[in-house]
């Protein structure tokens, strides 16, 4: 994937690549990549970063992000920056996209190793999430934007509704919603550190407001630890006088 030690798939692997590809509805030109995609950290510990979905998901966290904020706001031209921001998280978080992995069949691609297979339905869950981002990485790679875009306006598409943006759904975009109608400015994350084994990580995550770290928070996934940080911040920013209903 690197252009440097690419694991290529295995006869076994092959299946799960094929099933990848119709849920797609993508042939990949880089089976490397549709391979990474789907290979949970666990089944390959102790290889290269690129041999299992992380990075991938990196990336397809961020084009979702895009891909979404670009259609709510061409299509409801009548929402403000706080009801569109309500929309977008409501659609990106965890809870929704692991909904839609499952329904789409996700989870019998994935590649677990044997240390992660006893999480049961928590660890399934954070994986759907994951591997949905990171496919929709792959597909950005391997086929280009538009490509992206059709798999995500197909999946995630039927699940955009206006009701979403009524109520923060998340401490994520309650503090989004507050920081940027009293600060005027945005909440930044960042990974502090991850702790444990590859099959029951714990990650820490702070969250600054105007360059100022405003909360921590730890979890069993990134996105745990964010919202964690988040609550925390919102805690703190109330007891400095701001605004926080």
């Amino acid at each position: 994937m690197e252009g440097r030690g690419v694991r290529m798939p295995h006869a076994a692997d092959t299946e799960r690549i094929c099933h990848i590809e119709a849920i797609t509805d993508h042939k990949f030109k880089r089976r490397d990549l549709a391979l990474a995609a789907i290979t949970h950290p666990s089944a390959v510990e102790g290889e290269p970063v690129w041999h299992s979905y992380e990075r991938l998901e990196f990336l397809g966290d961020s084009i979702l992000g895009a891909i979404v904020a670009t259609d709510i706001f061409e299509r409801f031209h009548d929402m403000d920056e706080g009801e569109l921001t309500r929309l977008k998280i409501s659609l990106v978080s965890g809870k929704t996209l692991s909904v839609v992995a499952e329904k789409l069949g996700i989870g019998e691609c994935i590649i677990f190793g044997e240390s992660e297979k006893g999480t049961g339905a928590r660890g399934m869950h954070s994986a759907l999430e994951n591997v949905y981002e990171s496919v929709l990485g792959a597909l950005y790679l391997d086929g280009g934007y538009e490509v992206a875009h059709e798999f995500v306006m197909r999946t995630l598409g039927p699940h955009i509704s206006r009701d979403l943006a009524e109520h923060p759904v998340s401490p994520k975009s309650r503090l989004q919603e507050i920081t940027q109608r009293e600060l005027r400015c945005g909440p930044e994350y960042r990974l502090e550190g991850e702790q444990g084994p590859a099959h029951s990580p714990t990650f820490t995550s702070v969250v600054l407001v105007s360059g100022r770290r405003m909360g921590r928070g730890t979890g069993s996934s990134k996105k745990e630890a964010e919202s964690a940080a988040a609550a925390d911040a919102i805690k703190r920013l109330a007891e400095e006088g701001i605004p926080c209903t």
